[in-house]
């Protein structure tokens, strides 16, 4: 039986064209039909819906918008759920709660059905690479059954035990990343505000310890003032929102996330959304021009 794959969006296109080109028989659907066209050229079986997906392929993953977007193509709280699911392996690659994957593969198991985690560490060049890194959690067989399916687009898979060990993983990746990311642009702000050579400071970084694939994939973007999306400031301000439910659940201080929260908060805001994360550069000029009065530079000690 084909895969199937569902979910075309700015990960999940290039990685179900990597499995296609790998000649990984692949039956797709998205919710908006153009988004195939490059599947269908690359010798993807494009279905008319997602309820044809499941009934054509043996294991399905799901790379989808969010946890309402997971819920409609599964048929979850209708009776097409269990239809949809038994006798089938579902893979979800996308970010959701820790509690909410729990639960799904409770509910697909229940149905007869088998379920995997496997989320993925990586923006929109290294899915089109087939570089992501990929955190896979679930039963034992199903995670044997799944690994050998995220070799295309994956350069190195790791188990991380029952679900939803992969997803608590994949958060705790992201804190550092947000974190990271968002360092970066505020240095590369108090670096342009003080006149400084925005490229030589940018070849300076680039040349010391500080130095990761990261910051040579950003650094470029903020030179320029690039915000076409790798990885959008909505995923990022979702991904926050995520990581930091997770940490009061836990009873974790989590203080740098939290100021990186407030940002991507007002990036949003201020509609830059659908930019990619570095436009976190937006927010910090608008508090430094005092756009946002709750954190003027002159309030601050």
């Amino acid at each position: 039986m084909p895969v199937g794959f569902i979910g075309l969006g700015v990960m999940g296109r290039p990685m179900a064209l990597n499995l296609a080109r790998a000649g990984t028989p692949l039956v797709v659907w998205n919710r908006t039909p153009d988004r195939c066209a490059p599947l269908r050229e690359a010798g993807a079986e494009v279905a008319g819906s997602a309820a044809e997906v499941f009934d054509r392929a043996g294991t399905v993953i799901l790379m989808p918008a969010d946890e309402t977007a997971v819920d409609a193509i599964l048929g979850r709280g209708t009776p097409d759920f269990a239809a949809r699911v038994a006798g089938r392996t579902v893979v979800h690659m996308g970010t959701v709660s820790p509690e909410y994957s729990a639960a799904l593969e409770d509910a697909v198991r229940a149905a007869g059905g088998a379920y995997a985690e496997a989320p993925v560490s990586g923006s929109r060049i290294p899915a089109e690479q087939g570089q992501l890194v990929a955190m896979l959690a679930g039963d034992d067989s199903v995670v044997a059954d799944v690994r050998p399916l995220l070799a295309p687009m994956c350069r190195e898979t790791f188990d991380c035990g029952p679900v939803p060990g992969a997803l608590l993983m994949k958060l705790a990746v992201n804190l550092f990343l947000i974190t990271q990311v968002t360092g970066l642009t505020e240095a590369f702000h108090f670096a342009d505000r003080h006149g400084l050579d925005r490229r030589r400071f940018l070849d300076v970084l680039d040349a010391g310890p500080m130095a990761s694939a990261v910051s040579r994939m950003k650094a470029p973007k903020l030179a320029s003032r690039d915000f076409t999306v790798q990885a959008a400031a909505d995923d990022v301000l979702k991904n926050n929102r995520l990581i930091a439910e997770a940490a009061r659940k836990a009873g974790t201080a989590s203080p740098l996330l939290d100021v990186c929260h407030a940002l991507f908060e007002e990036t949003v805001a201020d509609g830059h959304g659908g930019e990619d994360m570095v436009a976190v550069l937006r927010a910090l000029e608008a508090r430094t021009d005092g756009a946002h009065p709750g954190a003027r530079v002159d309030d601050r000690p």
